[in-house]
């Protein structure tokens, strides 16, 4: 029975992909790409290839702060979806889970499916998958059951979310599988919504860890663009952005480099003159507080005479503090 099935399966897979209008299809173009571009077979029944201690060793280290950035993440999105027979996995950018969450009672029957630490899922391995045709479009995507490549994983359901890391590259996937067969199509796409909502946080507190000594602001595109987040320093220069501020308004490595104003950002543009302005009214004011009021002193500091710094004074109408 298991080889009939696997065997239709396996013809649907192929004529799918002869039809003309498969270049109109995500799902067929990732078909096509397991059996022409990977030379998998649809109706192997291997099992997925899995990682040595060593090596997964090794992947979790290449991985770790974005493994603690998504820790929490991680446990809310099982307590949501645990209950009805999933497991939570994050996975590499080669599509190899590093991370999982699941129930102790299910955990012979993932092992034994692969959906585990360690085991490979990238679509050059596993054909059309969730984790690995997710990396592999870079988008997020469901793969339901007969959905996928091979024969052997058309039980499965899988649901996951890119994952970018401060840069905007694709650091990681996050994935929801189950093996149930009662998995209805609406509580799928309530998942979905729930993956694509961890994904986001993983990378908000991703991008604070890498900027901790900065100023984390929500860009205003926030609005119509979710996790669009922007470091900025005590100089009010743009540092950092996620994915989705670089998308939302045009950063890149080297807008970066050449200086980029939060102002310029968040909408906030007074004139250069008001700029200038605001900046040394702050310069005057601090100095005379570090100097407790002594105008000397605070013209010294600025390595000003004492007549200039009364006459910035007066003009910015700063009053030493008493």
């Amino acid at each position: 029975m298991i080889g009939r099935q696997s065997a239709v399966h396996a013809d649907l897979v192929q004529a799918s992909i002869a039809k003309s209008d498969a270049a109109h299809s995500a799902l067929v173009a990732s078909w096509r790409r397991s059996l022409q571009l990977h030379h998998l077979d649809p109706a192997e029944r291997k099992a997925p290839r899995r990682l040595t201690e060593g090596e997964l060793r090794g992947a979790r280290q290449r991985m770790e702060q974005m493994i603690r950035a998504a820790e929490t993440s991680l446990n809310r999105l099982y307590l949501a979806v645990g209950g009805v027979g999933c497991c939570v996995m994050l996975a590499d950018r080669d599509g190899i889970p590093l991370e999982r969450r699941g129930a102790v009672a299910d955990d012979e029957t993932f092992d034994e499916w692969g959906l585990w630490t360690g085991t490979v899922w990238s679509e050059e391995s596993e054909g059309t998958n969730g984790i690995g045709t997710c990396i592999a479009d870079q988008r997020a995507l469901t793969i339901h059951r007969d959905q996928h490549f091979f024969s052997r994983n058309t039980l499965l359901s899988c649901t996951t979310a890119p994952v970018y890391d401060h840069e905007g590259n694709l650091a990681a996937a996050l994935d929801v599988s189950s093996c149930r067969a009662d998995l209805t199509e609406g509580f799928v796409q309530l998942i979905a919504v729930a993956v694509g909502d961890a994904a986001r946080r993983i990378e908000a507190e991703n991008f604070r860890m890498v900027f901790s000594g900065a100023r984390i602001l929500l860009a205003p595109a926030a609005e119509r663009t979710a996790g669009a987040l922007i470091a900025v320093d005590s100089d009010d220069l743009v540092i950092g952005a996620t994915r989705n501020a670089r998308l939302a308004f045009g950063i890149t490595r080297e807008v970066l480099a050449k200086g980029l104003l939060a102002a310029d950002i968040l909408g906030d543009t007074p004139g250069a003159r008001e700029d200038f302005d605001d900046a040394e009214r702050g310069v005057l004011q601090r100095a005379l507080a570090r100097a407790g009021g002594n105008v000397s002193a605070a013209a010294q500091s600025l390595g000003i005479s004492r007549a200039t710094l009364h006459r910035k004074l007066a003009r910015f109408a700063i009053r030493r503090p008493h």
